[in-house]
């Protein structure tokens, strides 16, 4: 192997003897894999979108939606597993999509899409973090919803904090990998509080406006062919709660023993974050019952406090505050866990020579891809100025267009186009799980009502990156103007 990075060839090839990525170290295990997955599986997410799972499904049916959207992370993340430990690279989908469909062939057009999308999509799921940290926040000091500046009214204390939380994460995350896997045991404690405080708090709840009663026959119910497109919305926003569990590809250069590490560590995360949700939502159904006031509660803010409401429903107003305090606290490592992972891709791409190379520096000291994690920081600190509307369903839109289904349609193409290669784990029965995925987003896409703007947003920015691909490929005469480089 080269001693020397060279940014022109493939990311295979940028591995020393040990199978590492150049400047990238081999130090995160099982354990902290899982944490960091589920890390960002959880956040603030699942506490922000309860609600509106169950507005948009109904409360007999909202139990489908999670079980919907749980069934399909598994089929994917089986996907990303085989790919996972076939590619352990830095950048993850990136390195997926490269080498699924050739290096240096279509596999530099697609993959660059993927990180040119990726620039939107991620600093939108880092700001949002922020903006659902800061509107729990407001929850405990109401005076921070208000709008600082008369002339501009969109604008409210909230965007400012989730500004500066963004930046604050941005600077823990300006160390090397040990001191920040550290950092992530003690959030994810906070994590397992939070959810264990929601799931008593509704039970409690739950349990005293049912006269102690609670019965599985009065929250699930089998959903009709009516209630699709209902059910379809409610799925998509499970599926953002569920996604993450591939967070831990993203930093596939730094796992210990990958090949085991990262498929084991995507489906416990999924299996036990699934149970969690469950849990939380057959906990809290019964609070929302229609005589209930949190049911009745109409304005957004109190919708979006749900948990918080319901647990000083239970307990008083000063458990109420110390949920919103522990969600806050989950959020924030929601946020921390996102940036770290995605901080690695555009990277991966630089030095592929496949993106802006300023991107591909590490920090001398560190050895961390601090221009990559910057980039993406400002951007999301920029959006954090913007509002939460239709951001789950813009991110949940582009990333099935432009990432999961080219993962699950490149995994069947690798099987019948190279069954040789190496696959140190295979996915069970398949092909059933990657067509499994593949049926659950087109269900989602298909069914869901009003899907026109998020798939316009996705066209074009599929068709913004590939005129900016192909006008770098003519200058530097890659593929398709290199016919020698076709895979």
């Amino acid at each position: 192997m080269n001693s020397q990075p060279d940014s022109h060839k493939p990311v295979l090839t940028m591995r020393d003897q040990g199978g590492h990525d150049f400047g990238l170290s081999r130090r995160i295990g099982l354990s902290s894999a899982v944490v960091l997955n589920m890390m960002d599986m959880i956040g603030v997410g699942p506490f922000l979108t309860l609600p509106l799972v169950i507005v948009a499904a109904g409360s007999r049916y909202a139990i489908w939606a999670w079980l919907l959207g749980a069934a399909i992370a598994v089929c994917d993340g089986l996907v990303c597993a085989e790919l996972g430990a076939m590619f352990p690279q830095a950048g993850g989908s990136y390195a997926f999509l490269s080498n699924i469909y050739g290096p240096k062939g279509a596999g530099r057009w697609v993959s660059f899409l993927y990180v040119w999308q990726l620039s939107f999509s991620a600093p939108l799921s880092i700001a949002s973090g922020c903006i659902g940290l800061a509107t729990f926040l407001a929850f405990l000091f109401p005076s921070l919803a208000a709008q600082p500046i008369a002339a501009l009214p969109f604008l409210h204390g909230t965007n400012f904090i989730a500004a500066a939380t963004c930046v604050f994460v941005t600077a823990l995350l300006y160390r090397n990998l040990t001191s920040i896997a550290k950092t992530a045991w003690i959030l994810f404690g906070g994590v397992l509080l939070t959810l264990i405080g929601v799931i008593v708090s509704g039970a409690v709840t739950g349990s005293r406006m049912q006269a102690g009663a609670w019965h599985l026959s009065h929250l699930a119910a089998w959903p009709s062919a009516g209630l699709l497109p209902a059910l379809a919305q409610a799925t998509l926003i499970t599926c953002y709660d569920y996604w993450g569990y591939y967070n831990i590809c993203f930093l596939g250069s730094e796992v210990k023993r990958p090949e085991k590490t990262i498929p084991r560590a995507i489906l416990i995360s999924i299996l036990i974050v699934a149970a969690f949700y469950v849990a939380m939502n057959l906990a809290v159904l019964p609070a929302m019952g229609s005589s209930s006031p949190l049911a009745l509660k109409g304005d957004a803010h109190g919708r979006l406090a749900l948990v918080a409401e319901i647990a000083q429903s239970a307990f008083g107003r000063t458990a109420g505050q110390i949920l919103a305090a522990l969600i806050l606290w989950s959020a924030f490592a929601s946020v921390f866990s996102l940036l770290l992972g995605y901080s690695r891709v555009p990277y991966a791409a630089a030095r592929d020579g496949n993106y802006f190379g300023k991107l591909a520096a590490l920090h001398p000291r560190h050895g961390f891809p601090h221009r990559s994690l910057l980039a993406l920081a400002g951007v999301a600190t920029i959006f954090c100025f913007f509002s939460l509307s239709q951001v789950i369903a813009l991110l949940v839109v582009i990333r099935i267009l432009l990432q999961f289904l080219l993962q699950q349609a490149g995994v069947l193409w690798l099987r019948r186009t190279q069954p040789n290669l190496k696959r140190p784990f295979r996915i069970p029965l398949y092909p059933l799980p990657p067509l499994a995925a593949m049926a659950g987003f087109f269900f989602i896409l298909i069914y869901r009502p009003n899907p026109l703007l998020e798939l316009g947003a996705a066209a074009a920015i599929a068709a913004s990156g590939t005129v900016i691909y192909m006008i770098r490929a003519r200058r530097r005469r890659e593929w398709p103007y290199r016919p020698q480089e076709l895979a």
